[in-house]
């Protein structure tokens, strides 16, 4: 696309065609990310209040939900946290294992 000469002959980048520049995307994203998640809570609170007719109820089933979910984690953490210990240990023997027959066939070689 050809551009008129005053245009072209222009110092500054903003005296080109809209079409033509940049878009300036300025801000952290990081806040525009909180405010989306502020604004989908504020929604899902309106929604629950209009269907059980009340802030107060549409409040209660999200703590309810809260609730169940801060349960599941805390009965499941001690669980998880057991099994972990146990796999680290036991590749932690394996790799103690490896490294003592490492060192037997590098002392036999040394040997010969």
């Amino acid at each position: 696309m050809r551009f008129s000469e005053p245009v072209r002959m222009a110092d500054d980048g903003d005296h080109s065609p809209v079409w033509a520049r940049g878009k300036r995307r300025r801000g952290n994203p990081l806040v525009g990310l909180l405010v989306t998640l502020l604004a989908l809570f504020g929604v899902l609170t309106a929604v629950l209040g209009v269907m059980e007719k009340s802030l107060s109820g549409g409040g209660a089933v999200m703590d309810g939900w809260i609730s169940k979910a801060n349960a599941t984690v805390r009965g499941e953490a001690p669980k998880v946290a057991d099994q972990a210990g146990d796999a680290a240990g036991a590749a932690a023997a394996k790799a103690g294992d490896a490294a003592q027959a490492g060192a037997a066939a590098a002392s036999d070689e040394l040997k010969k």
